[in-house]
């Protein structure tokens, strides 16, 4: 399958797509910690960490969570997502798509921004269970307003760590991921109605890395039970690690690099 027929399976709603922090790379101007070593960067900047986990983005988010509290923690993560990046033409093209479902794996609030002048669209994320015992998932109408469900929206944004907006929803320390991967081979984590649509869609990853126990973990159990194919944009040779994922997954690998997938996606031509 060519980038032709990749586009063409997110216009009909074959394909979705499956968005990670590098999708950040395309955007012009300030932008959010794009990477968990940015990120633990700035949350450790105004917090002493001890030297050993300092570079571990949910490790140093577990020492601030219990030597400083969760509050503090929440108030890192709002000041670091707070830059509001501009949507790239690939985010815009997307949002555009009325797609069943965009799964976005980061915190910042892009894609969102990129979906706000359409109305038909509802957001899912997930939830600490440090501050919502008992409740995986919120959900949020297209204003940012808490919602009981979604099931007739057009398309569902599902950011299965959380994000900034609407509400400050977070999994970034240890024990936010502990609780979630506790559940998660039984799906409990995952809202039925992102499970619903999955069994009609492959996805498509861009902007995602596959070299962490964490990543692999979500990408597996979302992929659970979904219909296929699946791509991933890949330019870097993968690790060890990552080419077994994408073994044991189907997940065909796409050698090009992110910049000129979203080009070719938005309908420019491929440079030579």
């Amino acid at each position: 399958m060519n980038l032709s027929d990749i586009a063409a399976g997110l216009e009909r709603g074959t394909l979705a797509p499956y968005l990670g922090p590098g999708l950040l790379s395309l955007c012009s101007g300030a932008t959010p910690p794009a990477d968990p070593l940015a990120l633990a960067a700035v949350l450790t900047a105004k917090v002493s960490v001890p030297g050993k986990i300092k570079n571990r983005l949910t490790a140093a988010a577990q020492f601030i969570e219990n030597f400083k509290h969760r509050q503090t923690l929440v108030k890192g993560m709002n000041e670091a997502c707070a830059i509001q990046a501009t949507p790239s033409p690939l985010h815009r093209w997307l949002a555009a798509l009325n797609t069943p479902l965009i799964v976005d794996t980061w915190y910042d609030d892009t894609m969102r921004s990129a979906l706000a002048p359409r109305s038909d669209w509802a957001e899912v994320q997930g939830l600490s269970q440090s501050e919502h015992f008992g409740t995986w998932t919120g959900w949020y109408d297209a204003a940012g307003a808490p919602l009981p469900d979604a099931a007739d929206t057009t398309t569902v944004l599902y950011k299965p760590w959380g994000g900034h907006a609407p509400a400050g929803n977070y999994l970034v320390s240890d024990s936010d991921f502990v609780e979630v991967l506790t559940e998660i081979d039984i799906q409990t984590p995952i809202p039925a109605l992102v499970q619903q649509r999955r069994a009609a869609l492959g996805f498509v990853f861009l902007g995602c890395r596959f070299n962490d126990q964490l990543p692999r973990a979500f990408a597996r159990q979302v992929m659970k039970r979904s219909a296929g194919p699946h791509f991933a944009v890949l330019p870097d040779e993968p690790t060890r690690m990552e080419a077994r994922f994408l073994a044991e997954q189907g997940i065909t690998r796409i050698d090009l690099s992110l910049a000129d997938v979203a080009a070719a996606l938005c309908g420019a031509a491929l440079p030579a």
